[in-house]
């Protein structure tokens, strides 16, 4: 599978305890798209946050983001880790 980082904007504020509980719900219905979301960022004062994910597709990524009720801004296909 592949690996991709999303960011969503306009989260100014944002708490550990928000970012956690958006996170859950990520991990809560991640399999219905067989993605696996690896882990989460955020800036509260830039509004940014960031997921690491492994799925099929950057689709399979937002339809659970959507689900979730924090669609990604954007959606970019990580090819290369190390």
């Amino acid at each position: 599978m592949a690996e991709f980082m999303d960011v969503h904007r306009n989260m100014v504020g944002i708490t550990a305890e928000g970012l956690l509980a958006a996170h859950n719900a990520d991990l809560a219905i991640q399999g219905d798209e067989n993605v696996d979301f690896k882990k989460a960022w955020a800036d509260p004062v830039a509004g940014l946050v960031y997921c690491l994910s492994e799925a099929p597709s950057a689709e399979a990524v937002q339809r659970i983001h959507v689900r979730a009720g924090h669609p990604a801004d954007e959606i970019h296909p990580v090819p290369l880790v190390v």
